[in-house]
């Protein structure tokens, strides 16, 4: 009875052991390679002889994706992206490997022809490759708020520019904000001396439309690693306001506005005048 009982335990065991065995092996990390040892491609699509401005990025490794083709990201492991620029341009991919550790290599890919239709925003906010942005001293105040959806600029509580340092110390008179298309960077030069670093992506997809399904906003900017000039948001604490509809842009001036949370028709939205630095 006994070596009856034995026998049954032990061969439970072997079962529990044979079984579990396929389970371990699926789950073991793969092994992690090294950037020298990425298989990555970026290669422009060609039309009439030309490389366009649409590129076809491809990721052969055995790691996750993620491409920034510089004015904009993707982390699908193939896509194609648009460029809104000829000449030279970098891609940086970073992998992800399976235990966990990051690699990244730089690409590098010519355009020729912009054959792709390209929001002509882009142009006017980076300008042929970076373009700074000051108040407006021209309009009849740069910041305040208005009604969202109704108004277009300051217009209920508004500031003029010698008035901003009470807002947002730094950002009045003589401060300024730059933005370069290589590696869509957004750089924001105080008043007294300090830069604030950060990225920026522009959305021209992106639209807030009124009622009567006219356009109120045209595009979208977003802003990571700092905010515009007095980029905060008074009745919320002073936060920092990172995401801006636009309301007018073209080579000489921009408006944008900020809609307070639940801010409907008519409510509270907080707006910038800015103007290109000559």
């Amino acid at each position: 009875m006994k070596q009856y009982k034995l026998t049954i335990f032990f061969s439970l065991f072997m079962l529990f052991l044979i079984g579990c065995e396929p389970y371990e092996s699926k789950n073991k990390i793969g092994n992690a390679i090294s950037a020298d040892k990425l298989n990555i491609t970026a290669e422009a699509l060609v039309i009439n002889g030309k490389k366009t401005n649409k590129v076809v990025v491809d990721n052969h490794s055995p790691v996750l994706s993620l491409w920034d083709y510089g004015t904009g990201t993707t982390t699908s492991k193939s896509d194609t992206v648009l460029l809104v620029t000829t000449g030279e341009h970098e891609i940086l991919f970073t992998g992800l490997n399976p235990d966990g550790t990051r690699i990244s290599k730089t690409v590098k890919v010519v355009v020729e022809d912009l054959f792709f239709e390209v929001p002509a925003e882009w142009g006017y906010l980076v300008g042929d490759g970076s373009k700074t942005w000051v108040w407006d001293d021209e309009a009849s105040s740069v910041w305040g708020n208005g009604g969202y959806l109704n108004d277009e600029a300051p217009a209920w509580w508004t500031l003029q520019i010698e008035e901003i340092d009470g807002q947002a110390k730094g950002d009045g008179v003589g401060a300024s904000m730059e933005f370069t298309l290589q590696g869509a960077q957004f750089k924001k030069y105080k008043n007294d001396g300090t830069v604030e670093k950060g990225t920026f992506s522009l959305d021209m997809n992106s639209r807030v439309v009124k009622e009567d399904d006219s356009v109120w906003a045209k595009g979208h900017i977003s802003i990571k690693g700092s905010s515009f000039l007095c980029g905060i948001s008074p009745n919320e604490g002073g936060k920092a306001v990172t995401e801006y509809d636009i309301i007018f842009l073209d080579e000489n001036k921009m408006i944008v506005s900020y809609p307070e949370p639940g801010a409907e028709n008519g409510g509270t939205g907080w707006f910038w005048v800015f103007k290109s630095k000559k």
